[in-house]
């Protein structure tokens, strides 16, 4: 999580942090376990399929404050051109 807060490039949300992984930017994706499986499951696959490390986060809220921003989020992710 620290390294989430952090990451100068980064990012934050379902479709954003999905668009990094599918194009190959994404170096490591955060994801809230009290996320919607309809959320989870597709995120957690793609991840998989591309190699990409992931980190369990407990809530949303939790995750968000990481990001940088007052809401919840279900998923973030690190982008491979931090650090």
């Amino acid at each position: 999580m620290q390294r989430l807060s952090k990451a100068k490039k980064k990012t934050i949300g379902f479709k954003q942090s999905a668009k990094a992984v599918e194009k190959g930017l994404a170096r490591m994706v955060f994801v809230a376990m009290d996320a919607d499986d309809k959320v989870r499951t597709p995120i957690l696959e793609l991840c998989n399929t591309k190699g990409i490390p992931v980190v369990e986060v407990q809530t949303m809220t939790e995750l968000g404050r990481a990001g940088g921003i007052q809401v919840g989020t279900a998923v973030a992710a690190i982008l491979d051109q931090d650090e």
